[in-house]
C-alpha cells in the first residue's frame, strides 16, 4: 500500500448525518493538538499497543533518513491509554493530509475513566503501507530517532513530547520510556566527549 493514505481514507467512512465523532489520539495527536474539538477526555483502548514502527519520510525525517514515529500493533493482552476528542467530521479534512504517511483511519472501542464507552476512530499505520518500519531494539531505534529531523522538526522532540505527555496520562509505556532513556545516556556520553 502506498505511504499517502489521503484519498484513501477519504473513502473510509460515510459521515452522512454524523455531527461529531470520537478520535483516540496515541501519539502526537496528545500534545500537537492543531484542530478543533468539543471535548477532550482520557481514554484507553484494548488489544493494541503503542511502538516506534512507522516510519516518518514527511514530518520527523526524510526519505533518505527516515525517522520514527509511534503506530499501533495488536497484542491481546496490551491496553494503550492517549485522549479521545469528540470533533465534527469535517477535521478529518485536515487530520487526513496531517497523518497522510501510512495511516488508516481504523473504527476502535474507547473506555473511558468513568468505565463507560463509545465508539472512535484511530489512525494506524498497518505493516503493509511502504513507510512501515517494523520491530528493532529500542536502543537502534533511539539511534535512528537521534539522528532524523524532517519539516517538523527533530525526531528527538517528538519522541521527549510524547514521553512528557504519556506521564502526564499517567500511562506507563515501557517501550517509550525504554527509548527515551538510551537516547538521554548516548547524549549523556556525547557530551561528556566518550
Amino acid at each position: 500500500m502506498s505511504a499517502n493514505t489521503i484519498e484513501h481514507n477519504r473513502t473510509r467512512q460515510n459521515f452522512d448525518g454524523v455531527s461529531s465523532v470520537w478520535l483516540f489520539g496515541y501519539g502526537s495527536l496528545i500534545y500537537k493538538v492543531d484542530f478543533p474539538f468539543l471535548e477532550k477526555r482520557p481514554a484507553t483502548i484494548r488489544g493494541w499497543q503503542r511502538r516506534f514502527w512507522q516510519g516518518s519520510h514527511d514530518h520527523r525525517g526524510t526519505p533518505e533518513a527516515p525517522g520514527r514515529v509511534v503506530t499501533l500493533i495488536e497484542n491481546r493482552e496490551a491496553r494503550c491509554k492517549g485522549i479521545a476528542y469528540r470533533v465534527s467530521p469535517s477535521v478529518f479534512e485536515h487530520l487526513d493530509v496531517r497523518e497522510k504517511n501510512g495511516y488508516l483511519r481504523l473504527t476502535i472501542q474507547l473506555t473511558f475513566e468513568d468505565g463507560s464507552h463509545a465508539e472512535g476512530l484511530v489512525y494506524i499505520a498497518t505493516e503493509d503501507n511502504e513507510a512501515f518500519l517494523g520491530h528493532a531494539s529500542e536502543e537502534d531505534i533511539a539511534r535512528q530517532i537521534t539522528s532524523a529531523s524532517g519539516p517538523s522538526g527533530p525526531n528527538s522532540e517528538y519522541l521527549l513530547r510524547l514521553a512528557e505527555s504519556l506521564r502526564m496520562l499517567g500511562e506507563e509505556c515501557p517501550h517509550t520510556f525504554a527509548i527515551e532513556s538510551h537516547m538521554q545516556s548516548a547524549h549523556n556520553v556525547d557530551t561528556k566527549g566518550g
